[in-house]
C-alpha cells in the first residue's frame, strides 16, 4: 500500500501532521517511510496510490523489445502471460459492451493476449482489430515489466528503471532483442538521428550500440546439449575434440593450481585416460597452473599429484568457479 499525502507542519512544535483516508489507515500500523513525492507525481491529488506506475510501458522505444518473441518466451510464453491475466483483479477488457459475463477467459489476440469475459469471447472470435492489437500488446508489456520486477527480485511499488529492464534482459540472454533506440538510452549515448539534409563529411561512423552491449556480455562459453547427435548412433564414433579458445583465456587469468600464484598457462588434463599422440583432452578438462607448476607436472605426473592433489579434483574446482561466476552457462 502506498499513498500520496500532504503534511501540515507545526514547525513551533515540530511536528508534522498527516490526514489520510480510513481506508489508508492500515498503512500507519508500524514504520512508514517517507520520501520526496518524484516529479511525474507533483499533479496527482492526495490518497492512495496505485501499486506501481510503470513509466517503461509508456516509452514507445522500447514496444518492439515487449513485443519480440523471444523476449515473450523468456517471461514465460503465451500461456504465461494468459495464467498471469486470468490473476489480474479487474474484469473484461473489452469496453464496447452492455453485458459482461462472471466467468473470464485470457483469449490469445496477436501479438499477445486479452482478458474477455464468455459473452465478448463468443462476439470477437476471429476479429482482428487494431484495438484489440493495442489491448494485447498493452498486456505483454505489463506482464514483462511485472516478470522482470519479479525476477530481479523487487516489491510490487518498485517501479522499474531502463538499466533494470536491460540488466534483465542480459540474465535472460536477451540483449540481440534490445532496440537500437534503448541500447542507447541505457549506455547514454546520443540518439542515432540523422537529419534530412546533411553533408557525408558531417557523418561520424560509430559502433552500434546494441553490438557495444553484446560484446560487453559475451559468455565466455556457451554450451549445447544434443541428446541424440549423431556419433551416440555409431558403434565406434570418431573423437570430437571440444574447443573453446575463450575458454581457456579465462583459466588463464586464475590462479595455480599448484601454488596460487598467478597462472601462466591452461594445463590439459593428461593421464586419466586423456590425451595421448596428436590429441589432448578437451578444452573444458583445463586448469590453470604457473610455468614452475607446468614443467613439474608434465615432468612427474604422479610426484606432483601426491603433493598438490589430483588433476580431477583440480578440474572440479576450476569448473564450480566457472559455473558460479557465469563463465560456463
Amino acid at each position: 500500500m502506498r499513498a500520496l499525502l500532504r503534511p501540515v507542519v507545526v514547525k513551533e512544535l515540530g511536528l508534522v501532521l498527516l490526514k489520510p483516508s480510513k481506508e489508508l489507515l492500515p498503512l500507519f500500523s508500524g514504520r512508514v517511510l517517507i520520501d520526496y513525492a518524484p516529479e511525474y507525481m507533483i499533479e496527482w491529488p492526495s490518497g492512495a496510490l496505485p501499486t506501481a506506475m510503470q513509466c517503461l510501458g509508456e516509452d514507445p522505444v522500447l514496444v518492439p523489445f515487449f513485443a519480440n518473441e523471444k523476449v515473450i518466451q523468456a517471461a514465460g510464453g503465451i500461456n504465461g502471460l494468459k495464467d498471469w491475466l486470468k490473476r489480474q483483479p479487474s474484469g473484461c477488457q473489452w469496453p464496447h459492451s452492455d453485458y459482461h459475463h462472471k466467468e473470464l477467459v485470457a483469449t490469445e489476440f496477436h501479438p499477445g493476449a486479452i482478458r474477455l469475459c464468455w459473452g465478448c469471447d463468443t462476439q470477437l472470435h476471429d476479429h482482428h482489430t487494431k484495438q484489440l492489437s493495442d489491448i494485447a500488446k498493452a498486456n505483454i508489456i505489463a506482464w514483462v515489466i511485472d516478470k522482470a520486477r519479479q525476477n530481479l527480485g523487487f516489491s510490487k511499488s518498485h517501479v522499474l528503471t531502463l538499466p533494470e529492464i536491460c540488466w534483465w534482459a542480459t540474465q535472460r540472454d536477451l540483449v540481440s532483442a534490445l532496440p537500437e533506440g534503448m541500447a542507447r538510452r541505457a549506455l547514454r549515448m546520443p540518439q542515432d538521428a540523422i537529419p534530412s539534409v546533411s553533408r557525408e563529411c558531417d557523418i561520424v561512423p560509430e559502433l552500434p550500440a546494441t553490438s557495444i552491449i553484446q560484446e560487453k556480455v559475451k559468455p565466455v562459453l556457451k554450451l549445447k546439449v544434443d541428446p541424440e547427435s549423431p556419433g551416440t548412433l555409431m558403434k565406434r564414433p570418431k573423437r570430437i575434440r571440444l574447443e573453446k579458445p575463450t575458454y581457456l583465456q579465462w583459466v588463464k587469468t586464475q590462479p595455480c593450481e599448484g601454488c596460487g600464484s598467478p597462472a601462466d598457462d591452461p594445463h590439459h588434463l593428461i593421464g586419466w585416460g586423456q590425451g595421448g599422440m596428436g590429441t589432448k583432452a578437451h578444452d573444458v578438462l583445463s586448469i590453470p597452473l604457473c610455468r614452475t607448476c607446468h614443467t613439474e607436472l608434465h615432468n612427474d605426473p604422479v610426484k606432483f599429484e601426491q603433493k598438490h592433489g589430483s588433476q580431477p579434483a583440480m578440474i572440479i574446482r576450476v569448473i564450480d568457479r566457472a559455473c558460479s561466476l557465469g563463465v560456463l552457462a
